[in-house]
This record gives C-alpha cells, sequence and structure tokens, in this order.
C-alpha cells in the first residue's frame, strides 16, 4: 500500500482514542462537505458518543482539501488524511483504517447518499458477539438502470464469494476496528469489505435497513464502465485469496 501524502501514519503517542471513527473518503465533494459534517455532529453528539472523523482527501482540486483544514483547525475531532494525488476510493479507505484510533469503526460516503443520522442504528446492532454491521438500502434513490446493475452486481458476487450481504454497494457499515488492521489493500478492496473481514476473522455478520438519498451535490464518480468490468476482475481475485487463504491455530 502505498503512504504518499501528508498525516496518513497512525495516531502518535499512548492517549486513548475515541469510541468511534467514521471514515471518509473525499473527492471532489466540497458542494457536500459542511452539511455531512454537521449531520455527523447532531446524529452523534447527542448520545454522548465520543468520535473522530477521519477525512482521506483523495487528492480533491475542487477546494476541498483547503476546505477540510480549515475545518479540522476549528475542530479536534476532525482528523485529515491528504493524498497528493487521487488514488481511488480503496486507497482512501485503506489509508483512513490506519489512522483510526476508535474501536468501532463506521464507514460512509461524503456525497450525502448515506444519511449520518443512521449511524447510531449501526452502533446500536454492532453489539455482543456482532463484528460486522452492513446497511443496506431499503429505497434506492438512484435511476432504474443504476438500481438493476446493482442488483446483477450484487447477486454475481455473493454467488462467486458465498457471500450473502444483500447491498455490498451501500458504503454504511461498521466494523470492529481489530478485523481492518491487515487486511490484505487492494484498488476494488472496498467492495469487498466484511469478505475480507471474515477472512481476518470475523463471524458475525447483521444487516439493517438504512435510508438512501439522492446525492447532495457534486456529481458522481463512478459509470457502468468503471464499475461492472472492473468490479467483476477484482471479484476473481477475491475468490481465489478466499481459497488460497492460510488458516492456522496455534496451541497453547
Amino acid at each position: 500500500m502505498s503512504t504518499e501524502g501528508r498525516g496518513a501514519g497512525p495516531a502518535a503517542g499512548g492517549t486513548a482514542g475515541p469510541q468511534v471513527s467514521l471514515v471518509i473518503p473525499v473527492y471532489n465533494e466540497i458542494e457536500c462537505l459542511p452539511a455531512l459534517l454537521e449531520e455527523i455532529r447532531v446524529a452523534l453528539e447527542p448520545g454522548g458518543t465520543s468520535y473522530e472523523v477521519v477525512l482521506v482527501d483523495d487528492g480533491s482540486s475542487d477546494g476541498s482539501s483547503e476546505w477540510l483544514d480549515r475545518a479540522a483547525a476549528a475542530d479536534p475531532r476532525l482528523v485529515v488524511v491528504h493524498f497528493v494525488r487521487n488514488a481511488g476510493q480503496s486507497a482512501a479507505f485503506a489509508a483512513g483504517f490506519r489512522r483510526a484510533r476508535g474501536e468501532v469503526v463506521v464507514t460512509l460516503d461524503a456525497d450525502g447518499q448515506n444519511p449520518p443520522a443512521e449511524v447510531p442504528k449501526l452502533l446500536a446492532a454492532l453489539t455482543g458477539g456482532v463484528d460486522i454491521v452492513a446497511g443496506y438500502r431499503a429505497t434506492r434513490r438512484d435511476s432504474a438502470w443504476r438500481r438493476v446493475q446493482s442488483r446483477i452486481a450484487n447477486a454475481v458476487r455473493n454467488g462467486l464469494s458465498g457471500e450473502t450481504i444483500r447491498d455490498t454497494g451501500c458504503s454504511l457499515k461498521a466494523f470492529r476496528r481489530r478485523f481492518l488492521v491487515d487486511l490484505p489493500v487492494f484498488n476494488g478492496m472496498h467492495r469487498f469489505l466484511p469478505t475480507l473481514c471474515r477472512l481476518a476473522g470475523a463471524t458475525t455478520v447483521v444487516e439493517v435497513p438504512v435510508e438512501h438519498r439522492p446525492r447532495q451535490g457534486g456529481a458522481s464518480k463512478y459509470g457502468m464502465l468503471n464499475r461492472a468490468w472492473r468490479a467483476f476482475v477484482d471479484l476473481l481475485g477475491v475468490r481465489w485469496l478466499q481459497r488460497r487463504w492460510i488458516r492456522y491455530e496455534v496451541r497453547a
């Protein structure tokens, strides 16, 4: 994994971290950022949850980088990681996981389609022996063509990987951080996080319905051509990894 960028290393010192780390890739989302951070505050402050927001600037060129630095200077709960150049969503999540300090890590997108108000629902479901909570979009706010693409992709992905996740494209997920620490890192990794965490030892995954909204601003970074074929190739790689994963236990 490339560590090129500013602030990409782990937190310095041994101070106690927050309960929850929200990890959010940001790529040219300046129109969405003010409302996103305010919604996170409104969602988490009333419950008394200690949290940090790790915002990974993936080489933005629209002013997002500068805006994030100003916001972080005013709020110590915001942690900004800057990539020197665009590296993609998987790299952004990998860098965010490395920087996160919370025992629970929540992932979501910066475009506002994942309402931060749903985060407490994920946290409430991450109890007992639950290792991962995966949100699924109960009502999609995308075009009919995009919904068809997602249904086909989910069916193929689950069929080849042996998973049963109903909405792998929903970024709203909560993980126990220990399963994210040593994940294999590759382009496309973000599409298979529950599967990769299972390889790392996670056993129990629950799914909860979450709201889905239209994009709050900016433009989508994905289309049919840069989703379907790349996702299928990545899937074949994950299938290979599942079959070749080394498992062993050391006797006490």
